[in-house]
């Protein structure tokens, strides 16, 4: 296997490192002390061909393949969850999902729009009572005339009240379960729809806007129907998979982040007459740190060499996702206790670190979930 990357990932990496350590890292600390996201990123993802970057040039995608989208999110998440949160979601989710299931016209209509970032997306599937069960789901759309009607409620939905495109998933009959899910294209100024920033105050990504999003009534033509009736299920798990790839990115990037920092401050902070990373103890830590987070990057990448090949990928994104996340966890816990005070406050950003990947570990499915979902990968299901 070549572990080599390709002109166009090492350009694309480049252009994402870029980008995050002149734009977005500046802005990173005031952003989540604000709760606030920089709109004008956005555009300047679209510019730089990172906000389509999956999507072919016809839809005025950059047509990278996806272990150099995984790069560019990798590089995000090594400065700002938030804003690598963002690109997973509208590029990794909504955007793709488009691209894989809806009809000509329907790519037609929104993906230009998506990649420009004139329009930006939500991916609507999480409820109170549904989150990686997808077929539990709540949200019920009524076929009545030439229409669906949509009522229910949405949780945590990511861009969710910028948002002017949803993926939204509802079910035609609660009593089978994933076979009556259906995926909608719902424009969000459609009468019906109401949103609002979720109660409380995140413990991380704290400039992500998080939503609570409600259908009442909501009418859609049966031309935003996502896929085919029933397919609903099929849609949401496809996309799924692929957005741990993202999640498993970000959490790499992370990881980096808390070793870079980490080094740097066992190189500089001295005590007892030495720099702190010439003791033993410390140098474990870092020698762990590194061993983790390299492997993480491995299993990542492979898992996204095997989507471009367009090989089964479900177990090895589970584990990469749930390996990256937990080996950056760990970083992050070792680079707040290295930093000693300095790091129990905003101060260093090793503190954002420590919090922003806790929702990591919650994303696309926690770690409890990846483990279902790799075990039963391995076992298959008793049919007996």
């Amino acid at each position: 296997m070549d572990f080599e990357l390709n002109e166009q990932q090492r350009r694309v990496q480049e252009i994402a490192r870029r980008f995050a350590q002149d734009e977005v890292a500046p802005q990173a600390r005031e952003a989540d002390e604000t709760g606030t996201f920089n709109a004008a990123l956005v555009k300047r993802m679209a510019a730089l061909g990172l906000l389509a970057g999956p999507l072919e040039p016809e839809y005025g995608g950059s047509g990278m393949d996806y272990l150099s989208f995984v790069l560019a999110n990798e590089e995000l998440g090594r400065v700002d969850s938030s804003v690598r949160g963002f690109l997973t979601v509208h590029a990794g989710l909504v955007s793709r999902c488009i691209r894989d299931w809806g009809s000509k016209e329907q790519r037609r209509r929104y993906l230009p729009q998506l990649a420009s970032g004139e329009a930006i997306g939500c991916y609507c599937l999480t409820e109170p009572e549904a989150g990686t069960d997808a077929a539990s789901l709540r949200t019920t759309a009524r076929e009545e005339n030439d229409a669906y009607v949509l009522n229910g409620e949405k949780i945590w939905i990511t861009n969710g009240n910028v948002a002017d495109l949803a993926i939204v998933f509802a079910t035609r009959d609660p009593a089978a379960r994933h076979k009556g899910i259906c995926a909608f294209l719902v424009e969000t100024n459609t009468p019906g729809i109401q949103r609002e920033r979720m109660a409380g105050h995140e413990l991380g990504h704290r400039a992500s806007d998080h939503a609570r999003i409600t259908f009442t009534e909501c009418r859609v033509p049966k031309s935003a129907l996502l896929g085919a009736a029933g397919e609903g299920f099929k849609v949401a798990m496809a996309a799924l998979t692929g957005g741990r790839l993202g999640v498993a990115a970000g959490a790499v990037g992370v990881g980096q982040a808390c070793l870079n920092a980490s080094i740097a401050f066992a190189q500089q902070r001295r005590q007892f007459g030495q720099r702190i990373g010439d003791f033993q103890q410390v140098q474990a830590a870092l020698a762990n740190m590194a061993a983790d987070i390299e492997a993480a990057r491995l299993l990542t990448y492979h898992a996204a060499w095997l989507k471009d090949q367009g090989l089964p990928m479900t177990k090895e994104a589970s584990i990469a996702k749930l390996f990256a996340t937990e080996a950056a966890t760990r970083a992050a816990s070792e680079a707040v206790l290295l930093h000693g005070n300095r790091g129990y406050s905003n101060e260093y950003p090793v503190e954002r670190y420590y919090r922003d990947i806790k929702g990591l570990q919650i994303y696309e499915g926690t770690s409890y979930i990846q483990r279902i979902i790799i075990a039963r990968e391995l076992v298959g299901r008793d049919e007996g």
